[in-house]
């Protein structure tokens, strides 16, 4: 501190540093405000165009999808006026029981292309969570043979919900998170704490009616699930449910609805089944308990 001309002490900083300068008020006394960062706004508009994306995007592949379906049953082969009628996805089982009757007809002559129709709806039916695939699997039971039929109808199972899981993944994790972001954030916890046991927890989903496999499919990738585990769980643990379907399709004609397919027998054989699917986890962490 050194005195001026007029003997007032000037306080003045040892280190040199520029005095800080006083953020400056309006004439009402209030601070101005300060402009908000560009990137502080961003985010939502940012998340609210890739959901409209995510929207047009899933729309598109289910059109085109939904016009390949129709040019498929364009070149099916010629059928009788009074059959045209039932040659559609079956949502109940006196659809299944009319279709099975008109495709058991032309079987013989259009091995081929009825098996690759099958296979098509099957698969497409899968892709996009749309309800009917149990009726396909009692419908490929009442048409072949049980070896055949079971591998069709977990081959088609596994890659429906594997182009659904790849679908969610494109396009359904941003709508889910956009959506859902608490509920998406609790289920990746869970995954997380069993990613050593996933193949395990899927193969135990599968059989088990706790979740639908729609569900499963879309939400799988949302949470994290790797697809190798996903694909493979898909494909071995739909084969205990199909066999009950693919047995059930050989009495087509005597089923009323499609829960005369799960007697008490078969569900036990199912948590039996489930069962099993969960002791290697079990094991695990009772030798896990044991070491620590």
């Amino acid at each position: 501190m050194a005195p001026d001309a007029n003997g007032t002490t000037l306080h003045g900083d040892n280190n040199n540093q520029p005095e800080k300068l006083q953020p400056t008020r309006l004439l009402n006394g209030s601070s101005p405000k300060q402009p908000r960062p560009a990137s502080a706004a961003a985010p939502p508009v940012d998340e609210d165009r890739s959901a409209r994306q995510s929207l047009i995007i899933l729309a598109a592949i289910f059109f085109t999808s939904l016009f390949a379906m129709l040019y498929v049953y364009a070149m099916f082969p010629q059928l009788d006026e009074s059959e045209k009628k039932y040659l559609k996805v079956p949502f109940d089982i006196e659809d299944a029981k009319q279709l099975g009757r008109v495709l058991d007809r032309y079987k013989d002559l259009y091995n081929l292309e009825v098996m690759f129709g099958i296979i098509l709806v099957y698969i497409f039916l899968q892709t996009f969570a749309i309800p009917g695939s149990l009726f396909l699997s009692i419908l490929s039971g009442f048409l072949y043979s049980f070896p055949v039929a079971l591998t069709l109808v977990c081959f088609c199972s596994a890659l429906g919900a594997t182009l659904c899981y790849l679908l969610s993944q494109l396009v359904g994790r941003r709508l889910v998170k956009y959506y859902f972001p608490e509920r998406a954030h609790h289920w990746a916890n869970q995954v997380d704490r069993h990613r050593d046991d996933l193949l395990s927890y899927m193969l135990f989903l599968r059989m088990t009616p706790f979740l639908p496999n729609w569900f499963i499919n879309l939400v799988a990738p949302v949470i994290g699930v790797p697809l190798y585990p996903f694909a493979l769980g898909t494909f071995l643990g739909v084969a205990p449910p199909s066999f009950i379907a693919i047995q059930a399709g050989k009495t087509l004609y005597k089923m009323t609805s499609s829960s005369d397919a799960f007697s008490w027998g078969s569900i036990t054989m199912l948590a039996a089944f489930s069962v099993v699917a969960l002791v290697p986890v079990i094991f695990k962490r009772y030798f896990k308990t044991k070491i620590d």
